[in-house]
């Protein structure tokens, strides 16, 4: 079964890579990206320390989002031209007639497809980076960067003008030729820009290398696989126009299921972001002891009704997941009297002693298990006065739709949010996840599929 798959996905990689769609696209987001940099110079963004910064910022944006959107066809088109197709056009019999599984059709179609779409999103992606490199021609005054010029048109003459060269003369597929030739001469060209400044000047490699706008693109690279396995999916009962309508869904639904579905899975509202904590003296720093208390600063004054006494929570997170305090019930007593904070009927927590300002809060432990709170607050927790409600419904749909969200990582970016490398270490384990339950849910729908 593994030889029969990797012999499809060959015969699959191949044929995507001749559909002269592939090429079309990755020329069409080149061509557009130029256009970006001269036509964001009205974005009026304010100068910030990320690596973006005013006018760039849109740049960046309508960049990658053009990505993204000619990635999504990208995978519509190829993946109706090897799989429903063939479906339609019955060719697909000569295959599942032999000792062949449908499985193993799905599977090898896929990996073929899938292979070509990273290569030829990773051709887009570089052509980003180039534009991103040369910045938004805001005013007249500002130079062209000849480097990126020079290197980008070249690495696209030069791939397309092979292609031709070796269709004419040699009968070789121009777009399979140009399509291969085109991401590595783009990849030489944007190690030359990063090895030559705007003035043709020598420099050190990481000297216009931007690595957070680096991991936003490898971000977008991993959910090309997922809008892939949808339009493979999607393909085994569909044709053409409506699997394209399908990914075209999808995908905007995973944009707006956090709106729809993630806003209704967790119940819980933040009252502020906590920047400061300082020790009370007399306290233990671990917050463990009953009585213990902390003086802690919100970002800004909370709106929410706060009196002493009231449930304190937090938690890395801002809907409340993985809250560190564990739920109890309210507080009754006086939150200024030890005995009653210590006492039997305590319950286990946190709660407000004192309030200045609205932003200003002495919070003090509550209760004799000391396992009821994991650990002090520090900078960068959220508050919250109630434990945090899930509803599972909602969480179930919200977990099955593929969430376009964790992939964008623009505003990660352009607020200077650094982005871990285990993001992405998460980021690829999230993708292998919905690779397999959409792959399962075509391979479903393929087995009675009638290909006769």
């Amino acid at each position: 079964m593994p030889i029969q798959i990797l012999t499809i996905a060959r015969n699959a990689f191949i044929e995507s890579l001749r559909q002269p769609v592939l090429i079309i696209l990755v020329l069409l987001c080149g061509v557009l990206q130029a256009f970006t940099t001269g036509s964001t110079g009205f974005a009026m963004g304010m100068t910030t320390s990320a690596e973006v910064s005013g006018d760039n910022k849109l740049l960046l944006d309508v960049g990658l989002a053009t990505v993204f959107v000619l990635g999504l066809l990208l995978a519509a088109f190829l993946a109706t031209a090897v799989l429903s197709r063939e479906i339609e056009d019955k060719t697909v019999l000569t295959v599942v007639s032999k000792p062949v599984a449908r499985t193993s059709l799905v599977l090898g179609k896929y990996l073929g497809v899938t292979a070509v779409i990273l290569i030829g999103v990773a051709a887009m992606l570089i052509t980003l980076l180039l534009a991103v490199r040369h910045g938004v021609q805001s005013t007249v005054a500002d130079d062209i960067d000849w480097p990126v010029v020079v290197f980008g048109v070249s690495a696209g003459l030069v791939a397309v003008g092979v292609g031709a060269w070796g269709n004419f003369f040699y009968g070789w597929s121009f777009p399979q030729t140009a399509s291969l030739l085109l991401l590595p001469l783009l990849v030489l060209a944007y190690l030359a820009v990063l090895l030559i400044g705007k003035r043709w000047n020598i420099q050190p490699l990481d000297t216009d290398f931007k690595p957070q706008i680096f991991v936003a693109c490898l971000a977008v690279l991993l959910s090309m696989p997922v809008i892939c396995a949808v339009a493979t999916a999607a393909s085994t009962r569909l044709g053409q126009v409506m699997t394209i309508v399908v990914v075209a869904g999808v995908f905007m639904l995973g944009l707006l299921s956090n709106h729809f579905f993630g806003s209704r899975a967790i119940l819980n509202d933040p009252i502020g972001r906590i920047v400061a904590v300082e020790e009370v003296q007399g306290s233990e720093a671990e917050f463990r002891e009953p009585g213990d208390r902390l003086r802690v600063e919100l970002l800004r004054p909370t709106d929410q009704p706060l009196r002493p006494g009231s449930s304190f929570y937090y938690g890395p997170n801002p809907n409340g997941v993985a809250l560190v305090v564990r739920p109890f019930p309210p507080f009754q007593g006086d939150p200024t009297q030890l005995n009653q904070l210590a006492g039997a009927d305590a319950p286990s927590g946190v709660v407000v002693a004192e309030i200045r300002d609205g932003r200003l809060l002495t919070v003090r432990r509550s209760g004799q298990q000391s396992r009821a709170v994991q650990r002090p607050p520090q900078p960068g927790d959220y508050a919250f006065l109630q434990p945090t409600s899930y509803n599972p419904g909602a969480m179930a749909v919200w977990g099955l739709i593929p969430n376009m969200h964790y992939f964008w990582l623009i505003d990660a970016v352009t607020q200077n949010n650094p982005v871990p490398l285990s993001y992405l270490a998460m980021l690829a384990m999230y993708t292998l996840t919905q690779i397999g339950f959409l792959l399962a849910i075509g391979v479903a729908l393929f087995q009675r599929r009638d290909v006769g």
